[in-house]
């Protein structure tokens, strides 16, 4: 018996002997090849979408966030209550790296992934390929990130913040898409990016949108960090004292708003100085840390040429509800045991030195570190022991601060007049120096 012999384009179906042949319907090459770009087209499509939510909205936080540093009193439209509040997510240590909001480096991602998957559609099919790969090793790095971030929000603040969450959302689905349309092996994407890298050099347009790009990306992380590191840039919310004042009147004008402002009364004595300088203090503050290291030197040259006639008082106000039922919506998580631990160091005479360790560590504040580092800057271990009864004693600073109705971190009351946030160092000097020459002291600063 002959087998039988099926013509070019059919099948022999398993049918047993004497099977007939039948036709099997074949795709053309062409077809497949507009199938896959179909598919490619609308993954890529979709990752767009997404890119441009996540940038709005990691564009929105970081404004947000930089309205929260000018004025703490600020209120966001994304504070409902005290579990879903953006303000609490934005100010906690999770909320910048650096002085630059961790809102304003998704923006940046969230922009490359966006130039990335525009280049992929009208690049060759091989740079397709290659961006791929790019894609989907930045879409891990960022699931991490917002993995982390998210966590951190949900399970060691306690607070949703609704503008995160979307972020979060919006990476999560890149990651997804990525994955699904990445066909490049991992190990080849560095040899992959080498080549690509000549390509982007010696194409003058794409080598423009990437130096674009980069430059105004380091141009925006730069500004907010000259801010965050620049008190002096930061007036405070003392709107009602034109600081652009000219240099030839600036003295009697200062002069004019110092006299208008109401004074309050607070029962901490002065111990025979002229002027009484109290700073309402949180050590997580990033404000309160600047001031700090502001006006440290103009305090030591008072103290060099007039000893004793100023006294600097620094008064508890963390911003957190654990120990301050005045703030329910503070993110400074720890924020109470750190002032707690300079009262303990205090003890041994290194109050000073722990203040300054706090305010250097500020990002990485929780009770296990500030635990190590009493142990470390005072040799003191009794931090878990001496806990619960020297935060009274942070309580009682609490309550002072509620006796003037203090709105933000740092407030300083100077002879009575409150000043919120902070003043230039021109007129802080100014003020002490007006206080001063006005108690009978004589001073040589204005």
């Amino acid at each position: 018996m002959s087998a039988s012999v099926c013509s070019p384009g059919s099948t022999r179906l398993p049918e047993g002997p004497g099977a007939h042949c039948r036709l099997r319907p074949t795709v053309s090459s062409g077809t497949a090849r507009h199938r896959s770009h179909s598919m490619s087209s609308v993954v890529r499509r979709a990752i767009i979408v997404l890119a441009l939510v996540g940038f709005a909205s990691a564009a929105t936080s970081t404004y947000l966030h930089y309205q929260l540093a000018q004025d703490p009193r600020y209120t966001s439209f994304c504070d409902i209550n005290d579990s879903i509040s953006c303000t609490q997510v934005y100010l906690s240590r999770f909320g910048s790296v650096g002085g630059v909001p961790v809102a304003l480096l998704g923006a940046c991602w969230f922009g490359l992934v966006l130039l990335l998957t525009v280049a992929r559609g009208r690049g060759s099919s091989q740079l397709g390929e290659n961006i791929g790969g790019y894609l989907l090793v930045l879409s891990t790095l960022g699931l991490a990130a917002v993995l982390f971030l998210g966590y951190e929000s949900l399970m060691v603040l306690g607070t949703l913040c609704v503008l995160c969450a979307v972020v979060y959302v919006a990476v999560g689905g890149i990651f997804l898409l990525s994955g699904s349309a990445a066909s490049v092996p991992v190990l080849s994407i560095p040899r992959r990016a080498v080549a690509d890298l000549g390509r982007l050099v010696r194409s003058p347009a794409a080598l423009g949108v990437a130096g674009a790009y980069l430059a105004l990306s380091v141009a925006v992380v730069v500004a907010f960090q000259a801010e965050h590191d620049g008190p002096d840039s930061q007036p405070g919310p003392t709107a009602a004292f034109d600081l652009a004042t000219g240099a030839a009147d600036v003295d009697s004008e200062f002069e004019r708003f110092w006299d208008a402002q109401p004074r309050v009364e607070l029962p901490v004595p002065h111990e025979g100085a002229q002027v009484l300088v109290l700073k309402f203090n949180d050590y997580q503050c990033p404000s309160c840390g600047q001031t700090h290291f502001a006006y440290e030197p103009i305090f030591a040259r008072y103290e060099s040429s007039h000893p004793g006639a100023v006294r600097h008082v620094s008064l508890d106000y963390p911003l957190d509800p654990e120990c301050n039922e005045q703030t329910p919506r503070g993110g400074h998580m720890g924020a109470c045991e750190a002032a707690v631990a300079v009262r303990l160091a205090r003890r041994a005479g290194r109050d000073a030195q722990m203040a300054r360790w706090l305010y250097e560590h500020q990002q990485t504040l929780s009770r296990e570190t500030i635990r190590e580092a009493l142990a470390e800057v005072a040799d003191m271990t009794d931090f878990d022991a001496m806990y619960d009864v020297t935060l009274e004693d942070v309580k009682a600073d609490i309550a002072l601060g509620g006796m003037v109705e203090v709105e933000a971190t740092p407030t300083f009351v100077i002879n009575g007049v409150k000043i919120t946030g902070s003043l230039p160092l021109q007129f802080f000097d100014a003020a002490i120096a007006l206080e001063l020459e006005r108690s009978g002291g004589k001073s040589t600063s204005r």
